[in-house]
């Protein structure tokens, strides 16, 4: 799946700093964690990508900002199905997991647990070991993946294709 279109629309309308806590390199790592996951899992891997640049793209500042995820699933909404490149109903589980992921805990549907738990794996960046028990997926919920991801997260690290694919410099990083 090509993200690059997708990722320049919500640049374009992006208004924290990029490098910030909820910016780019969270997106990416986001992606990673879902990639991860959905070798595990039977989540679909087109909605998680989604998820993983769309989730944050809404945020109005990297502190308390409750209602970002319905704003996300509302921009999903806005670039519609086609431009994202997946269907109707895969459409609507992605705007379902965006306005979710932020004050729900726990879903059914396999995809929009992976879109959750991929987030969640992520809060190393922030000094927070995740917590199996707000995890939804039996593989996020294990040490050895916990471990992995907090590693990543709290030394801040960038994957590679933020620059190789992307082509995103980053000053900070």
């Amino acid at each position: 799946m090509n993200l690059r279109p997708v990722l320049d629309a919500i640049l374009e309308q992006y208004t924290l700093h990029l490098e910030g806590i909820h910016g780019i390199v969270h997106w990416a790592r986001v992606l990673e964690n879902g990639r991860r996951l959905c070798e595990e899992t039977d989540a679909d891997p087109e909605v998680v990508s989604l998820f993983a640049i769309l989730h944050d793209s809404c945020r109005h500042d990297d502190g308390y900002d409750p209602d970002h995820g319905p704003r996300a699933a509302e921009y999903a909404g806005e670039l519609g199905h086609e431009f994202l490149g997946i269907d109707e109903q895969r459409h609507r589980l992605l705007m379902r997991a965006c306005e979710g992921h932020t004050l729900e805990r726990f879903h059914d549907d396999i995809t929009i647990q992976v879109c959750w738990d991929s987030d969640r794996l992520d809060l190393g960046r922030i000094g927070i070991i995740p917590d199996p028990e707000r995890l939804n997926t039996d593989f996020a919920k294990q040490r050895d993946t916990i471990d992995w991801a907090y590693h990543r997260g709290s030394r801040e690290f960038v994957p590679p294709f933020v620059k190789d694919e992307w082509g995103i410099e980053l000053r900070e990083y």
